[in-house]
């Protein structure tokens, strides 16, 4: 009894694990599994990935809109940014678009299949400019409107239901990479000083903190990444699940992706 009483709770329940890996590998697959092993990488929070010096909101946000473009394996697709007021002002309309081959990658052909629409028709995308100070809400609100546009996409139903697709947006988006930013951007706390907290600036996380830590681990130990790796680059309070995420899906046999397809 003594020995249960203190063993140490699972970071997530089994169902929740189960899903995040069904949904990890049903992204790998739909969305260029040549892709994902041999060119996606873990993109951190450092200036070596959203290098430069900008002189203006619309400076920064075009620099890292195209960093993160190119990140996304999407770079190729048409795809534009526009200020929230432009935005605002668009057709909520997607583009009809067909894909020869991958959809991500430096070599993707891309065609507009709706000649109604016409080939100048694009994805559009925004940002929140109360993220400015927030890079890495930034970045992750912008990642999130382009996993929403590559879900259109799919080949297969997302696992469990369609009723999913906010959750399998940001597993996506650590499919993609983001995975550090997202865990970082999952949950704000509010702190002592209630002036210096702006809601309003925070990205609007659908899965959960732990969930997301957990995807994370997914990405890493898919892609052979040491923790060493990741650890430094996450808030401190993330660390501790990262590690118990990494030692559960050890436990469960979970080493790489070929093992991780076993689970499914």
């Amino acid at each position: 009894m003594l020995a249960s009483l203190f063993k140490p709770s699972p970071l997530l329940d089994a169902d929740s694990k189960q899903w995040l890996i069904d949904t990890f590998i049903w992204a790998v697959e739909n969305f260029g599994e040549s892709y994902f092993k041999e060119q996606s990488q873990l993109i951190l929070p450092t200036n070596t990935f959203y290098p430069g010096k900008v002189s203006s909101v619309e400076e920064m946000t075009q620099l890292v809109f195209r960093n993160t473009l190119d990140y996304a394996g999407m770079q190729d697709w048409p795809i534009s940014l526009y200020s929230p007021e432009q935005y605002a002002q668009l057709p909520n309309i997607m583009p009809q678009l067909g894909f020869t081959d991958a959809l991500r990658g430096n070599d993707i052909q891309v065609s507009h299949n709706d000649y109604q629409q016409g080939s100048a028709m694009r994805i559009p995308l925004s940002f929140n400019p109360q993220q400015i100070n927030q890079p890495q809400d930034l970045v992750a609100t912008m990642v999130q409107q382009l996993s929403a546009a590559l879900i259109q996409y799919r080949k297969s139903p997302i696992p469990g239901s369609e009723k999913l697709a906010p959750q399998a947006v940001d597993v996506v988006a650590s499919v993609m990479g983001f995975g550090v930013i997202f865990a970082n951007t999952a949950y704000q706390f509010k702190g002592g000083c209630g002036s210096c907290y702006n809601k309003m600036a925070n990205r609007q996380a659908s899965l959960p903190e732990a969930d997301t830590v957990f995807t994370l681990a997914l990405y890493c130990v898919a892609k052979g990444i040491d923790k060493k790796h990741v650890v430094p680059h996450l808030k401190s309070h993330l660390r501790g699940h990262y590690k118990k995420a990494i030692k559960e899906l050890s436990k469960d046999g979970i080493n790489d992706l070929a093992s991780m397809k076993l689970h499914r």
